[in-house]
């Protein structure tokens, strides 16, 4: 039997296909949708309300990054990951993203990094709204849109890929106990040190920023 979500109406709009698949990956990403249990395509279809077959396209594009496991005559289940996974996914992230950063701090103008403020914000926002699929739906768009100025798209793409394939169950913890808002605030941080210049310290930041997220992984507190 499914759990109840909270999932957008998407209403009828332009590449739903699309757009529900964007949704879905947040839903998982926020740990809303979570493994073992077993989602079909009509259930979800109402919950979005839209026709059954786009939410079904959608799920076997998900099926083939490893999200979900298709289930015959079923739905679609939530594919586990091991905390050794997670740990091989920090890993990789750190390897990318922290000197990343640290290029992006020393090389491009502190005016052009703040232009991504708004983004940070959401991100905020978001979570002083215990709203946990849009929480997702802002960090990634802040986090890829900073790693873009790097100049290198496979990057983006490799951290995209590595991000959907990550689950963050402890933010629906953080959020009940009234403490998502201070991880958010940590990305108005992020952007003010990598504008400032200072790439040590923006790798050093982007380091531990990385190492809270694989705290809110486990589904606990990251010292």
């Amino acid at each position: 039997m499914s759990e109840p979500l909270n999932l957008p109406d998407l209403g009828v709009r332009e590449n739903i296909r699309q757009k529900v698949a964007n949704a879905l990956r947040a839903a998982l990403i926020a740990g809303e949708m979570r493994p073992g249990v077993i989602y079909s395509a009509p259930a979800l279809a109402e919950k979005f309300n839209v026709s059954a077959t786009p939410v079904r396209e959608a799920m076997l594009d998900l099926v083939k990054e490893g999200l979900v496991i298709a289930m015959r005559n079923k739905g679609f289940r939530v594919t586990e990951l091991s905390e050794r996974d997670l740990d091989e996914i920090i890993e990789i992230r750190e390897l990318i993203e922290v000197p990343a950063i640290a290029k992006i701090a020393a090389t491009v103008p502190g005016d052009r990094i703040l232009r991504l403020k708004a983004w940070a914000e959401a991100i905020v926002a978001a979570a002083e709204e215990g709203d946990l699929v849009r929480y997702v739906e802002a960090d990634e768009a802040f986090h890829l849109n900073l790693l873009a100025l790097a100049g290198n798209a496979h990057l983006v793409g490799t951290v995209r890929e590595l991000r959907h394939r990550s689950r963050l169950y402890g933010i629906s913890r953080l959020a009940k106990g009234g403490k998502l808002a201070d991880s958010a605030r940590e990305h108005l941080d992020l952007l003010d040190v990598v504008a400032s210049g200072d790439a040590e310290a923006a790798a050093s930041l982007m380091r531990r920023h990385l190492r809270h997220v694989r705290g809110i992984w486990a589904d606990s507190p990251e010292s």
